[in-house]
């Protein structure tokens, strides 16, 4: 237990300097380290981090995307002062070569594939395309979200994640009696589930509250959909290690395991709080 306390507090610690300098490069590369850890625990829990062309095709393509997202973002805030065509192409280039560089690893992935066919199986390949696309996008989310909408934002973001497990883990200890995926994880109730979305709403609501200075009933909402969606992607982690047969992904967090272990239910819940957000702004501009 102390291990896992330290262990965390030093966490936390890191999680706190890098919101500091949130506005500096800091945080993409605070980002791109974290998605070359997450990157090398899963392709090494399919056996593929000794496979160099993919391994480094994977990686240079996850440790790009958070510095491309935060480059995006300055040719936008260049457009937004100005009419310049040449930075309207500039933006639209951030958003093609963020395509051309996954792409790129996905064409590596393949033409390895055939060149070590015998050696390699048509499920790994896939698992390293789906990891290829999903944690480089997904956890460059933290930087549209901080450039976009502020530290804020960004803090709520990951505590739609965070929240729901803490909510959860209380709610089921207190009222747990139902499992909700015994097979995949033993733990969780559906009392648990319940009380993390309710949670998680409560939470969310009471901070855009007082960050805005009104009542925020759609932060709720937003809440709500993210400890659903952050429970999902736990449990699909939680699915893929037990047909692999590990406990944790990596070691890298003495008492939590790997980052892995950490930021799975935040992969999914970043690009769900980002898009809600979007949608909002929209709605408030009449777009739809």
């Amino acid at each position: 237990m102390l291990t896992r306390i330290i262990s965390g507090a030093v966490g936390v610690g890191l999680m706190i300097v890098v919101f500091i300098f949130h506005d500096t490069f800091v945080l993409p590369f605070a980002v791109a380290v974290m998605i070359a850890v997450m990157l090398f625990e899963l392709l090494r829990a399919v056996k593929l981090e000794k496979c160099f062309p993919i391994y480094f095709a994977v990686e240079l393509c996850g440790m790009f995307m958070p510095f491309i997202r935060n480059q995006g973002y300055n040719w936008r805030y260049v457009i937004e002062q100005s009419s310049d065509y040449e930075s309207g192409v500039n933006y639209i280039g951030a958003e093609a070569l963020s395509f051309f560089v996954t792409l790129a690893a996905v064409l590596v992935i393949l033409i390895t594939w055939m060149k070590k066919h015998n050696e390699l199986r048509y499920e790994q390949i896939f698992f390293a395309i789906a990891v290829t696309i999903l944690v480089p996008q997904a956890m460059s989310t933290m930087v549209r979200i901080d450039r976009t909408y502020g530290l804020f934002f960004l803090i709520l973001a990951l505590c739609g994640a965070w929240i729901a497990d803490t909510g959860a883990y209380f709610t089921g200890v207190a009222f747990g009696k139902h499992k909700l995926c015994p097979e995949i994880s033993p733990k969780k109730t559906i009392e648990g589930f319940v009380g993390g979305i309710v949670t998680t709403g409560i939470v969310f609501t009471a901070a855009v509250s007082i960050h805005d200075g009104s009542f925020a009933p759609g932060a709720f909402i937003i809440g709500a959909v993210c400890a659903v969606i952050g429970t999902v992607g736990d449990l699909s982690a939680s699915m893929v290690k037990r047909q692999i047969g590990f406990k944790d992904y990596g070691k890298i967090m003495p008492g939590h395991g790997g980052l892995m272990d950490r930021f799975d239910s935040v992969l999914f819940v970043l690009p769900t709080f980002y898009a809600f957000n979007v949608i909002f702004d929209l709605m408030e501009c009449g777009i739809i």
